[in-house]
């Protein structure tokens, strides 16, 4: 969109989000995918204000989607929460997330949770490489342009299933589904 050079974004909401940390501090074990419980996160829109949020597990690549009927902060926190209380402790340590305005209230997320939230630097979303790939893989199931609020819980759970037991070549061949499962495992 073409703007005044003197027109902010300040006033659109965005750029609001206060006390950030940034990408940048994150623990040098979740660059190097070394240790499993570290998560990416975004949103994926479609037409008429839709959305799901996407979550991709950095170690496993294991996917988790959640209905979300708005992109207001509030709608998106509660939706992160409960899925956040979904999975073993030991499997959710920090989410990486893009500066959306959906994630102003992040620190509600993180006292809700005691996971911790890291954002990447503006207009840098290769830094949440995972997640983009995965989001590039839903468009196969959720095409631009289409109504996401269509699907259910249940359908995107099923979306979800179909990712996490498709094999990949970064995981020598692997399941993501069969990854997350070992990593369950090692704590259980």
């Amino acid at each position: 969109m073409r703007r005044s050079r003197h027109k902010t974004l300040k006033g659109e909401g965005l750029g609001q989000i206060t006390d950030t940390v940034s990408i940048r501090e994150r623990p040098a074990s979740v660059e190097e995918r070394a240790v499993p419980g570290h998560w990416e996160g975004d949103l994926i829109f479609g037409t008429r204000d839709t959305q799901i949020a996407t979550l991709v597990e950095r170690h496993t690549r294991y996917v988790m989607l959640a209905k979300v009927n708005s992109k207001h902060t509030e709608t998106v926190i509660n939706a992160l929460i409960k899925q956040a209380h979904r999975l073993p402790r030991e499997l959710y340590k920090s989410l990486t997330w893009d500066r959306g305005s959906e994630m102003a209230d992040h620190k509600r997320f993180t006292l809700a949770t005691d996971i911790k939230v890291y954002f990447c630097d503006p207009q840098s979303p290769w830094q949440r490489g995972s997640n983009e790939n995965t989001n590039g893989l839903l468009r196969q199931y959720f095409p631009k342009g289409t109504d996401l609020s269509v699907h259910s819980q249940a359908k995107l759970n099923a979306v979800a299933r179909q990712l996490n037991e498709r094999p990949r070549e970064t995981l020598g061949f692997h399941t993501p589904a069969e990854r997350f499962s070992e990593c369950v495992a090692s704590i259980g």
